[in-house]
C-alpha cells in the first residue's frame, strides 16, 4: 500500500500565517449557536425537536485564495504568460499538472533570504542523482517549513530566483512548490535589495518568470522533511474558483508502495 503524508497546512485564525491585512478570519459558530437558523427551515418546530437541541456546525471565514496551502495560477503573475498569451486562471489549469510524479530539492542549508540560482538546481538534482522529465512537480524545502504560525514565518526561508524557475521549466516542469510563504525570497530582503540599486528585476522575480513560460506553484506546503528525494508522487488539485489568480488546495504527496 502507498503512503499518503499531508503535506498541507491548516487554514487557522490568529497565527502569523500571511502579512497584516492577509491573515484569515474564521468565526465558529457551535450547535447550539445555529439552532434558531435550522427552525426557520421548518415552520413550527422549536429546540425541543432537534436531537439534544442541536442544529448544525458551521464556520464563516473571510480569506483570499492565497491563505493557507493554495495553489497559484500564471494569472497572479501577470495578465500574459508564454511570451503574450493571456495567462490562465486557476479554473483552466490543466488537471494533469496537478498530479504528478514528485521530486524534492533540499534548500534548508540557505540562510533566509538567499536567492536560489540555475547553478544550485543544478547542484541539488546532481546531489540527488535525478534527470528532470516534463511535468514532474519540484517541491523545495526551505528553512521555513517548520516555522510556519511563528511570527517570522512571513521573512523565513530561501526564494527561487528567474534563472532558477526557467532552468525548471526550460526541462519541462509546469507546477513547483514551496513550504515558504512566497515562491520568491521574502520581501523584507528583496526589498534591501532594491534599495541598493534600484533594479526592478529582483521583484518578484521568480513569479514573473511565468511571464516567458506559464507555470503554477504551491505555497504554504508543511513536512516536506518527511519526502524522500523522488519515489513519490503529488496530488494537488485546487478549488475551482472563478477566474480567479489561486485556489486552496488539500496538498497530498503519496510514497510509491
Amino acid at each position: 500500500m502507498p503512503t499518503f503524508i499531508d503535506i498541507s497546512v491548516p487554514l487557522q485564525a490568529g497565527i502569523a500565517s500571511d502579512p497584516p491585512g492577509y491573515v484569515p478570519q474564521i468565526e465558529y459558530l457551535g450547535h447550539p449557536d445555529t439552532v434558531d437558523d435550522m427552525l426557520r427551515f421548518f415552520p413550527g418546530a422549536t429546540a425541543a425537536d432537534l436531537p439534544d437541541g442541536e442544529a448544525w456546525a458551521i464556520e464563516r471565514v473571510q480569506l483570499t485564495t492565497h491563505a493557507g496551502t493554495h495553489l497559484d495560477a500564471p494569472y497572479h503573475y501577470a495578465s500574459t504568460m508564454n511570451g503574450g498569451e493571456r495567462a490562465i486562471t486557476i479554473d483552466e489549469v490543466p488537471l494533469e499538472w496537478c498530479f504528478q510524479p514528485g521530486v524534492k530539492l533540499d534548500f534548508r542549508h540557505f540562510e533566509d533570504g538567499y536567492v536560489v540560482t540555475a547553478d544550485d538546481i543544478d547542484a541539488e538534482l546532481d546531489r540527488i542523482g535525478h534527470t528532470l522529465r516534463p511535468l514532474e512537480i519540484v517541491v523545495v524545502n526551505t528553512s521555513a517549513g517548520t516555522r510556519y504560525g511563528a511570527d517570522d514565518y512571513v521573512s523565513s526561508g530561501c526564494g527561487i530566483g528567474r534563472a532558477a524557475t526557467l532552468r525548471l521549466l526550460e526541462q519541462g516542469v509546469r507546477l513547483t512548490g514551496t513550504d515558504a510563504w512566497s515562491w520568491d525570497a521574502p520581501f523584507t530582503y528583496t526589498a534591501k535589495r532594491y534599495a541598493k540599486d534600484h533594479d526592478g528585476s529582483v521583484i518578484w522575480e521568480g513569479h514573473k518568470a511565468g511571464r516567458d513560460i506559464g507555470y503554477c506553484h504551491i505555497e504554504k506546503l508543511h513536512n516536506l522533511e518527511q519526502l524522500p528525494p523522488t519515489g513519490f508522487h503529488v496530488s494537488c488539485f485546487p478549488v475551482k474558483v472563478h477566474a480567479a489568480s489561486a485556489g486552496w488546495t488539500r496538498a497530498v504527496a503519496i510514497i510509491d508502495a
